[in-house]
């Protein structure tokens, strides 16, 4: 697994398209229960080197119902993003993730993860790459959570940037995450 880590972290094969250069951001350990697949490094976690180290990583932390070093703990999680670099600034936040990655990475990584319980998928990326025979929206795949266990759950991106996302569907926060967060305790028990 070290290895692996390794080379992803060199990976240079979209770096023409990088506007900040390569830094491919990834955590994982043969041990890890809980994979996190998330859309792409936003510039704060660019810059630290460090996943989830931002707005986001508070949000996704108080969802899941774990401090930091639980969460930064790879025996607990894992983390794979369909675009292991940050892809720039958008119109109404960062770039898509780059497509290289997932097709290139993931298969190899899931290949040394062998103690997953739960793969959580966080936004629309992650959850149309992972469940593309469904056609439903985010927000659908989110509320029929159920369906997708015991081996995916979908959450929408703790980004503040969805703020207005999770505004209009406060059933996500008052009634799914309750349970994401037992199943979590459950897990890491």
């Amino acid at each position: 697994m070290q290895q692996l880590l390794n080379t992803i972290r060199q990976c240079e094969v979209c770096v023409k398209h990088l506007p900040r250069g390569p830094r491919p951001i990834i955590e994982a350990s043969v041990d890890s229960k809980i994979l996190l697949v998330s859309q792409a490094p936003g510039r704060v976690v660019h810059e630290s080197g460090i996943a989830w180290t931002d707005q986001s990583g508070r949000k996704l932390r108080e969802w899941l119902g774990v401090d930091e070093n639980t969460f930064f703990n790879t025996s607990n999680f894992a983390i794979l993003p369909m675009g292991f670099c940050y892809p720039g600034k958008g119109k109404t936040g960062d770039l898509p993730p780059r497509k290289e990655c997932a097709p290139l990475w993931h298969e190899q990584v899931f290949s040394e993860l062998q103690n997953i319980k739960l793969i959580i998928l966080i936004g629309s990326y992650a959850s149309s790459y992972y469940l593309p025979e469904e056609k439903t929206n985010l927000t659908q795949k989110a509320a029929d959570f159920e369906e997708h266990l015991p081996k995916y759950w979908v959450v929408p991106h703790p980004s503040p940037v969805n703020r207005f996302w999770r505004a209009k569907n406060l059933w996500f926060e008052e009634s799914v995450v309750p349970q994401l967060q037992q199943k979590i305790a459950d897990i890491l028990k």
